[in-house]
């Protein structure tokens, strides 16, 4: 059982705009993706009446890390204090991070139906590369070790491994989640609950 926590994604950036495999790149947050942070920290500031009793926790990739501080901003926080930890980046795409669908499917176009076939255990090629059942196994072990209530910045990879090893749900559905960088992600118990 999961103690309370509100887990969010960073806000868009100029690649999520463009369709373009971020991964572990480390991109920032265009104005859109400022305007969501903002809101889902106003959102926050309605819902948590006591920060002090909560874990802010971020990835330390730059997009998260500045849509944390803009959430914090808002709740009438130090923008700055806050962690991060590395468990929480997103899945490493490997040699496929940087382009788009469009671009892969003439590089790769074997790869891509392989992908589409078992999104979930599929390893895209290159040094460090990461499929979704990975990337539950190296995030799990984060959140099964909350004792606090956490308000958490994260990426949509990482939601997706929330519904599959919190509500059990089916690797495809879960690989084919959407997540939206507008909203915000309640986990209490085993549940999930978009708010």
């Amino acid at each position: 059982m999961y103690p309370l926590a509100y887990i969010v994604r960073h806000g868009q950036t100029a690649w999520n705009a463009e369709f373009r495999l971020q991964g572990q790149a480390d991109t920032d947050i265009n104005a859109l993706g400022r305007e969501q942070a903002t809101g889902n920290g106003e959102r926050l500031a309605k819902l948590v009446h006591n920060p002090q009793d909560f874990d802010f926790v971020a990835s330390p990739m730059r997009r998260t890390r500045e849509t944390m501080q803009r959430i914090r901003a808002a709740m009438k926080l130090d923008p700055d204090a806050y962690r991060t930890d590395p468990r929480l980046v997103e899945v490493n795409f490997g040699d496929w991070q940087g382009f788009t669908f469009a671009e892969l499917k003439a590089r790769y176009p074997d790869a891509r139906r392989t992908r589409a076939l078992d999104k979930w255990n599929f390893q895209p090629p290159g040094e460090g590369a990461e499929s979704y059942q990975m990337l539950l196994e190296r995030v799990k072990p984060w959140f099964d070790a909350m004792e606090r209530q956490t308000i958490c910045v994260t990426h949509g990879g990482v939601m997706r491994t929330l519904f599959r090893f919190v509500l059990g749900m089916a690797e495809d559905e879960a690989a084919n989640l959407e997540t939206p960088q507008d909203r915000v992600l309640k986990l209490e118990g085993k549940s999930l609950e978009w708010l």
